[in-house]
């Protein structure tokens, strides 16, 4: 008796997103428009049966319909900053992990959480990179300029959702917590602080020379 033929995988497979190990040099990634003509083609048992696999499969996914079925930004909220502090304070061993801690910030983002709480994880991430200098000390231009670039951000959409007021005396604790750092650092967020919270009277603006280091440039 001849052996019933095996059901092909779905075209979709093809893609490969609900491996994390799968190796990246032969693959082949399709565009939107590709994925959803594949996705068309699959009926309802298949499509449920593929968002199965990659919830179980994949993290990121895993959170994105935890929060989609179940959207509660403030436990989501906590448990990313917890991220972003272990990436900068290990429980384990001292080593940054600014990388993850970029990362944590960024998946933060593509959840949908709310702006105002994407606006405070982003002002905690400059606060505990600011904390890890002022406890360790010097890192690398590179360091300062993911803080810096991340503090105008992070100040920039406080001014588009008008949450200014609301995050002001944070937003000035990071540029007083920087006096004592180097490479333009303090400069930068100084200069970006008056930016958006400018001084009624201009003859109060004084910056602190003897802080003045190397212009970080950050193509603003």
């Amino acid at each position: 008796m001849a052996d019933s033929p095996v059901e092909p995988p779905p075209p979709i497979a093809l893609v490969v997103i609900a491996n994390d190990t799968t190796d990246n040099k032969h693959q082949r990634f399709m565009g939107l428009s590709e994925l959803k003509k594949e996705l068309k083609k699959l009926d309802k048992d298949k499509l449920i049966e593929l968002v199965v696999e990659l919830y179980r499969k994949n993290k990121s996914v895993k959170e994105y319909f935890d929060f989609y079925l179940n959207p509660d930004d403030r436990e989501l909220f906590f448990k990313y900053k917890d991220k972003i502090f272990y990436s900068f304070y290990p429980e384990r061993g001292n080593t940054l992990k600014l990388k993850d801690a970029k990362q944590a910030l960024s998946d933060f983002k593509k959840l949908g959480s709310s702006n105002e709480l994407v606006a405070d994880l982003m002002l905690f991430y400059v606060e505990t990179g600011v904390s890890f200098t002022n406890d360790f000390g010097d890192v690398n231009e590179a360091f300062y300029n993911s803080l810096a670039s991340t503090y105008l951000n992070s100040l920039t959409l406080m001014r588009k959702e008008n949450y200014l007021d609301k995050f002001q005396k944070r937003v000035e604790n990071i540029v007083s917590d920087t006096k004592d750092i180097g490479w333009g650092f303090h400069d930068f967020l100084f200069q970006t602080w008056m930016d958006f919270y400018p001084s009624e009277d201009e003859d109060e603006e004084i910056i602190d020379k003897e802080t003045k280091g190397k212009i970080i440039n950050l193509n603003r």
